[in-house]
């Protein structure tokens, strides 16, 4: 929640899809700033239609946003996803997914473009982001260091753009309050510098003190291939091919204006870390 004094906290439990209620709902409060975050963020759709909350759902939001009176910014999130990994896109609207999610998310943006508003707007692209209640695949990492289960995948050490939550929340809050009109329709990546994922796996398991082994890329591989062959009889494995290619795949985005609006970020990465196996710590004890 943005810590502001005269933001007080109301909830009302809506689907974005049913147009009725949510129209009913969003116009009766009248808000003067809208964050859509509601979204089907997983990997698992086999069709297109899985994900209408990223198509339909948005749709409802920016109509009835685009008649409310005393609106003065809405705030879209889309993601990193609309571009595959290491895809380095050269335009706002510049688009390559490499899954239904993505692709789910690259028509949350079409649709939020096509629809006029009066006030200002802005898309949020979040990157990986972690931290206190973060669920999987994220989580998974953080448990599988801490079990002893996961292993630096031969030299194949890759650089990513993650974020922690802490940043991203202060991030969030500076884009929605910044009044510069040139920043209308901009796209905004919420994350933090790039991370080395074998120096930030490292910096983990020094603060739960645990020690990463180190496997042969090709051993992994094989692993993967074996995923492969089980996923298609419908048998999770937590290693397939896609997924090595997506841990072994540098994806560096670019900040920049993020950054230059929010400069200041509260949490380092290792005040993340310790936070982060605190609230792992309380919540695997509930």
């Amino acid at each position: 929640m943005i810590d502001r004094p005269e933001f007080q906290p109301v909830t009302t439990i809506c689907d974005i899809e049913d147009r009725m209620k949510l129209e009913r709902i969003i116009t009766d409060f009248n808000p003067n700033y809208i964050i859509h975050l509601a979204a089907r963020t997983d990997l698992n759709g086999k069709k297109l239609s899985d994900y209408s909350s990223n198509i339909e759902g948005v749709r409802n939001i920016v109509e009835i946003a685009s008649q409310l009176s005393c609106l003065k910014k809405i705030l879209i999130t889309s993601s990193m996803l609309v571009c595959k990994p290491g895809y380095q896109p050269v335009s706002n609207d510049d688009y390559c997914p490499h899954t239904l999610y993505g692709k789910s998310k690259v028509l949350t943006e079409q649709i939020a473009r096509s629809i006029p508003l009066k006030c200002q707007w802005a898309f949020l692209r979040p990157t990986s982001i972690w931290g206190p209640g973060f669920k999987a695949p994220y989580r998974n990492f953080f448990d599988m260091v801490a079990n002893r289960r996961y292993f630096h995948i031969g030299n194949r050490a890759c650089t990513k753009t993650y974020g922690y939550i802490g940043n991203t929340v202060y991030q969030i809050e500076r884009i929605l309050f910044h009044t510069d009109t040139t920043t209308n329709g901009e796209v905004y990546y919420l994350g933090d510098p790039p991370l080395n994922i074998e120096k930030w796996a490292n910096h983990i398991s020094e603060q739960m003190g645990v020690r990463i082994h180190r496997v042969p890329f090709s051993l992994i591989k094989i692993a993967g291939w074996i995923g492969d062959g089980l996923k298609m009889l419908g048998i999770s494995f937590p290693m397939t091919s896609f997924r090595l290619k997506n841990m072994t795949t540098n994806n560096i985005l670019d900040l920049s204006k993020t950054f230059q609006i929010a400069p200041n970020p509260p949490y380092s990465e290792l005040e993340g870390i310790k936070r982060t196996i605190e609230w792992l710590r309380t919540s695997n004890k509930n």
